[in-house]
């Protein structure tokens, strides 16, 4: 996705070149999209299987969440021009919030509990995760100007200023997409090396 955005930014590039990679980009985001939205259902039902146990109102969280952030990130990607977007797009971003609030007060509560003593890696997975969907909104935050510019391309209405803006855009975005990288692999590392710290 990252790597597409540079031939959406790229002033020297025709409109009609631009536009095909912003497709491109944009279908290539939806990937990634899709699995954040399942990661935290999925990876409850995985510490069932590593001894951890759910009481009943945790168990219907963990599943309902993954199919409804699914959906939601769904229709923002095949609806997009439908009115509703606005809204729904404002619900998701608070959305996100609540969801980086609730794992860091989750992650608490097992500390002070000693509810996940044995398994300390997943409290070190959970608050990863709460920081990858925090960096989601730094990038959603910084590509403000990106969406404006874009439209105004879409539009062939636009002109240098929005060339650099979009550029700058792109720019403020690329320490959090690099974060985001290194993560996943610490992520990836603690799931499987299960250390025990």
């Amino acid at each position: 996705m990252f790597y597409s955005s540079n031939f959406v930014v790229d002033s020297k590039l025709s409109r009609e070149t631009r536009l095909v990679a912003a497709k491109i980009m944009l279908g290539c985001d939806l990937i990634p999209k899709i699995c954040m939205s399942l990661m935290l259902t999925v990876g409850g039902i995985l510490t069932h299987y590593n001894g951890i146990d759910h009481p009943l109102w945790q168990w219907m969280g963990i599943i309902l969440l993954g199919p409804v952030w699914l959906s939601i990130v769904l229709v923002q990607h095949f609806k997009h021009q439908a009115a509703y977007i606005p809204t729904l797009t404002k619900i998701d971003f608070y959305f996100r919030w609540l969801l980086v609030a609730g794992i860091v007060i989750s992650c608490l509560i097992s500390l002070s509990t000693g509810r996940l003593d044995d398994a300390p890696w997943v409290t070190a997975k959970l608050l990863g995760f709460a920081f990858l969907i925090f960096c989601g909104l730094m990038i959603r935050v910084n590509l403000k100007d990106f969406g404006a510019s874009y439209t105004k391309i879409a539009q062939n209405n636009y002109d240098e200023a929005d060339n650099q803006a979009m550029a700058l855009s792109l720019k403020k975005v690329k320490p959090w997409v690099v974060t985001i990288w290194i993560v996943l692999v610490i992520e990836a590392a603690l799931g499987i090396v299960k250390p025990i710290f």
